[in-house]
């Protein structure tokens, strides 16, 4: 499949699943919006915007590297704005930012909780709720979450985690319906290879 002339905007896209992303959907011809919060290297955790950005250039796309915490509503409606100064469209929206934290209700504090539901969650309903409007001026968009399906069998032991996931799911169900009509896809997918990984 061919994305050439489309723009995507890729949250958590300085390492693992949304850098792999970035370069899959680079490849087919889009340009890519490197979104995430990482712009100087790590040792534990390689890869940055900046990085990244420069593997999209490499394949011949054109790369826009942002600095961005989505729980933060003014970053990302700064992000959004700089994507569509710079691109004039943003016609798919990866929403990839995750916090993971698995442990049982009794040993999750709440200052645990609120980092998992704040990027997971709001994180990705901020994102979505920047990117909409542009996507159905213009008469075309797709958002993907980067969630499971809802399985409250599974939630046992990351409680947390399961609600913010599930949650994106939701998000992705409900705003389904309520753009079917524009020209807008919402869908969820999860890479379940990869749903042990910190990497994500």
């Amino acid at each position: 499949m061919s994305f050439e002339g489309r723009v995507a905007f890729i949250t958590g896209a300085s390492r693992g699943v949304g850098r792999c992303v970035a370069l899959a959907l680079a490849r087919a011809g889009a340009d890519i919006v490197v979104a995430a919060k990482t712009v100087e290297p790590n040792p534990k955790l390689p890869g940055t915007i900046h990085t990244v950005a420069a593997e999209v250039e490499a394949l011949g796309r054109r790369a826009l590297a942002v600095q961005v915490d989505v729980r933060d509503e003014a970053a990302v409606a700064a992000a959004v704005k700089a994507a569509l100064d710079r691109f004039g469209r943003i016609d798919i929206l990866v929403n990839n930012a995750g916090a993971l934290f698995w442990q049982p209700v009794a040993e999750t504090p709440m200052s645990r909780f609120d980092r998992v539901m704040g990027v997971n969650v709001r994180g990705a309903f901020a994102c979505t709720h920047e990117v909409l409007p542009a996507m159905i001026a213009q008469g075309y968009g797709h958002i993907l979450m980067m969630s499971p399906p809802v399985d409250p069998a599974a939630a046992a032991g990351k409680v947390a985690y399961a609600v913010s996931k599930f949650g994106m799911t939701l998000i992705a169900h409900g705003l389904a319906g309520e753009v079917a009509d524009k020209n807008v896809a919402c869908n969820a997918l999860w890479p379940a290879t990869l749903i042990e990984s910190y990497a994500t």
